[in-house]
């Protein structure tokens, strides 16, 4: 299987592509211009679909390689769950960015699935992950709106099943990457929280944004 994270000289537009909108759009937060916001966000998350698709994800998909399948879909849906998160005070488009992100993980959990899964060190990760989630939970009950308390559920079960899944999927012998890009992506989810729940503010993107394209960059690195 692929042994590690690599950039090739070819895919260095799309990386390029998604640092430069990742600055533009925490300028863009920062000062609080939802136009630029609309432009940047887009062309960043872009960018990691791109860094996926010219890493040859399409070939191996073409190919029946089920890794590939299961991680071109997860950026792809996350593409589009970072465009539905754009608008504000608006329940509906917010519900669906969450399902679209929440199809994304469970797109990761399957590509993980497939290289094989060490079940003791998954297990040891799912006992760690349970008490973050059962903390965080705590922690959202009483500021997530009843409408969306299930989603919010869903949502953190799911993302801890991805992250259970890398790390299972590297202990099994697996590019080392995918665990490092899921935990960005698992914690980067965190600040999404905090800032739509609990306290909102420019902080938690500061941290967030930068942990989230890092990730995703990671994760489609990992089809070279």
């Amino acid at each position: 299987m692929r042994g590690g994270v690599q950039y090739p000289t070819f895919l260095m537009p799309f990386v390029a592509l998604t640092i430069l909108a990742l600055i533009g759009l925490l300028f863009a937060q920062f000062f609080n211009q939802r136009l630029a916001i609309w432009i940047a966000k887009p062309l960043a998350s872009a960018g990691f679909v791109g860094v996926g698709i010219a890493a040859g994800g399409l070939g191996l998909v073409a190919q029946g390689d089920l890794y590939a399948a299961g991680l071109l879909a997860g950026l792809v849906l996350s593409w589009w769950g970072d465009v539905l998160l754009i608008p504000q005070d608006r329940p509906l488009v917010f519900r669906a960015g969450i399902f679209a992100f929440l199809l994304g993980h469970v797109a990761y959990v399957l590509a993980f699935a497939s290289l094989g899964l060490d079940l003791a060190a998954a297990g040891l990760a799912a006992l760690v992950l349970l008490v973050i989630a059962i903390g965080v939970l705590r922690r959202l009950g009483p500021v997530v709106p009843r409408a969306l308390l299930f989603p919010v559920r869903a949502y953190v079960l799911v993302i801890s099943a991805m992250l259970l899944c890398a790390v299972g999927a590297v202990a099994e012998g697996g590019n080392p990457g995918i665990a490092l890009g899921a935990a960005m992506f698992y914690f980067s989810d965190l600040a999404v929280a905090r800032d739509r729940f609990i306290a909102p503010g420019f902080v938690n993107a500061a941290w967030g944004l930068p942990l989230y394209y890092g990730g995703q960059l990671v994760l489609a690195g990992t089809l070279g």
